[in-house]
């Protein structure tokens, strides 16, 4: 009894595999069709690719890939006929097409009973995905407008990744041309909008070695590695930035700001004078030396220096000409401050008009900020205080109702 259920079990087995070998084959002809019934196809290839015994078969996952290019195919082609085609059928088959064909690829490669390798789909595959490989550019461009910016990431990933196979070594499908340079920057960009900033970073340091918008590259790069509070990398990567681009001042001065923020003021400051010797005239770096001896060293004198000689080079640099009016506004706060421990009248009055006097040569630089950039906060608050501390009450009520 138990020999004729393993005989009925063995049957079965052999049954259920010729029904998913029949499946394949019934899927195959149903593509061929003239109008391809796609679900159907889809469902009869489903259980193929779930059998143990034809989900090892090569044709299985290529027949899958076929059944996704056909319908591409069936949509693109009235895109190309000035017809308006199902966008979201005709890049959910494109995206499908990729996964199946290397799977397929691999088991093609298989050696068979006699230890020989000879693959059946292979030119049909490269032909295929050969053809294809404009089309993630713009399937990645369609779910970017739709901001499935998951979905763009896989279409630009996808073209990457056909131009990374050994099967097109040394093929025109391989170049690393313009396309494979944007679709590298677009992945890195649709990462940065999915909020994986490990991911982002990964992508980012793939790109940033090829010319297509590297300056952006390196810029988010740096944007990352802050966020992650990577400051090791953030550092290397502001360093690479200078080399990369020495005419740029972003990377200096924000490689000055890391040194600032991590008190290392003198690496700030080396770094400073190597620059102003070879650029004497570039005021953002004297701007940039200001920032150093009043943020970080606390030396409001030499702060003023090279805040002034920044200004002697760009007059009318707002944030140049707040800051040296902050010098003395702060210097004016500080000694009001001292002033008002004074219990003696006639030595408060003496430190309140040294006070009043810092605030007169802050007022300039305000007034000129302000008028150069009238919708910057920071210049009117600075400018109510002056006012009120120089009583003019004039000017005083103006500005208050102005910042109302």
């Amino acid at each position: 009894m138990k020999q004729v259920l393993l005989t009925i079990g063995l049957c079965f087995v052999t049954i259920a595999a010729f029904a998913q070998k029949n499946a394949v084959s019934g899927a195959e002809r149903i593509i061929k069709d003239a109008k391809p019934d796609f679900n159907e196809a889809r469902n009869l290839i489903k259980g193929a690719l779930e059998d143990a015994e034809t989900a090892s078969d090569a044709k299985t996952w290529y027949v899958a890939g076929q059944i996704e290019d056909t319908q591409f195919s069936t949509e693109n082609t009235k895109q190309i006929l000035g017809q308006q085609p199902n966008e979201p059928v005709m890049y959910e088959a494109l995206g499908n097409i990729l996964p199946f064909f290397l799977k397929a690829y691999e088991l093609d490669q298989q050696p068979n009973d006699k230890g020989k390798v000879k693959p059946r789909f292979e030119k049909s595959i490269k032909s295929t995905l050969s053809a294809n490989h404009i089309y993630y550019i713009n399937g990645g461009a369609y779910y970017f407008d739709q901001r499935d910016y998951k979905k763009a990431l896989d279409f630009f990933d996808q073209y990457v990744e056909v131009s990374n196979l050994p099967m097109f070594k040394g093929e025109k499908t391989a170049e690393r041309d313009s396309n494979f340079m944007m679709c590298q920057f677009y992945a890195a960009v649709a990462a940065m909008q999915v909020e994986d900033s490990k991911l982002a970073i990964e992508k980012l340091n793939l790109a940033k070695n090829s010319p297509f918008r590297q300056f952006d590259v390196y810029q988010y790069l740096c944007y990352e590695y802050e966020q992650a509070k990577d400051s090791v990398n953030l550092e290397k990567v502001l360093k690479e930035g200078m080399q990369v681009f020495p005419d740029s001042s972003y990377y200096l001065l924000s490689l000055i700001n890391l040194y600032i923020y991590s008190n290392r003021n003198d690496e700030a400051i080396n770094l400073l004078n190597t620059a102003i010797a070879q650029e004497p005239n570039n005021s953002q770096l004297y701007h940039a030396m200001g920032s150093v001896y009043e943020s970080g060293i606390k030396d409001p004198a030499k702060a003023e220096e090279y805040y002034t000689k920044a200004l002697s080079l760009d007059p009318n640099n707002p944030v140049a000409l707040s800051n040296l009016g902050r010098i003395y506004y702060n210097q004016g706060v500080n000694k009001l401050g001292e002033a008002n421990l004074i219990s003696d009248a006639k030595k408060y009055n003496e430190e309140k008009d040294i006070a009043k006097e810092f605030f007169r040569k802050a007022l300039p630089n305000f007034e000129k900020a302000h008028q150069i950039n009238p919708q910057e906060r920071e210049y009117m608050t600075a400018l109510r205080g002056i006012y009120y501390n120089l009583d003019m009450s004039k000017e005083f009520d103006e500005m208050e109702a102005k910042m109302e």
